[in-house]
């Protein structure tokens, strides 16, 4: 597999998954009206989904300097 074509993927998968992270915390925030542990525990899965997300996208850009240069 072309490491560059890699590293755009893994770079388009964390941005998609930060966003979606931001757009469900909002979600269950709107719907529920309050913060209970349910948010909480929904809002701490979320925040790994998150973190792992901005691996990839830096991940995704390392891989893609080396061609960039």
């Amino acid at each position: 597999m072309n490491l560059e074509f890699l590293g755009f993927t893994l770079d388009v998968i964390g941005k998609v998954m930060v966003a979606f992270t931001a757009i469900m915390v909002h979600h269950r925030f709107r719907k529920e009206h309050k913060i209970d542990e349910r948010v909480f525990q929904t809002m701490r899965r979320e925040q790994v989904v998150g973190i792992i997300g901005i691996g990839f996208i830096v991940l995704g850009f390392l891989l893609q300097v080396p061609f960039k240069i």
